[in-house]
């Protein structure tokens, strides 16, 4: 079943991130325990806090964003099943990733990622990073779902 859109705010009631480090604006589709889709609809929003410096006169959203955005996208897939309700997923390992087109300020990128594999607390997914038709990147991630600690905040 596929659920509603999610603003920032239901996408923070599922995951810990917080800005400055939350990349994703909205979630489209989502069925909890397989796929999300979700977008960052213009990383000149990053400007102030990476792009000035990644590269000047230049700015492109660094590879590593691009992942962790993705990972930030499994992670409302995997988070949002009752079981998984008050956890982290943590990044536990990348696998076969191809960086092929820079983001670049304006960009609206979709975010998609597919759980392939989740047994106990632990898991591996695919996500993939388009602009337009235009491949930006894609690989897997690996991860474990672990408690939040007492003193975690919100």
């Amino acid at each position: 079943m596929t659920e509603p859109p999610l603003d920032r705010a239901a996408i923070e009631a599922v995951i810990p991130h917080r800005e400055p480090f939350l990349f994703v604006d909205r979630i489209v589709e989502i069925e909890y325990g397989r796929r999300a889709v979700g977008y960052i609809d213009d990383i000149g929003s990053l400007q102030d806090n990476v792009l000035r410096g990644h590269f000047p006169g230049f700015p492109v959203m660094p590879g590593v964003i691009i992942v962790e955005a993705l990972a930030q996208v499994g992670g409302v897939a995997a988070l949002g099943l009752p079981d998984n309700s008050e956890k982290i997923a943590m990044l536990t390992g990348l696998d076969k990733w191809k960086f092929r087109t820079p983001a670049r300020p304006g960009d609206k990128v979709r975010l998609e990622t597919e759980l392939l594999r989740v047994r106990a607390n632990f898991g591996r997914g695919r996500g993939r990073a388009t602009i337009g038709d235009q491949l930006v990147a894609e690989g897997e991630i690996s991860f474990a779902i672990v408690d939040r600690p007492a003193e975690f905040g919100r």
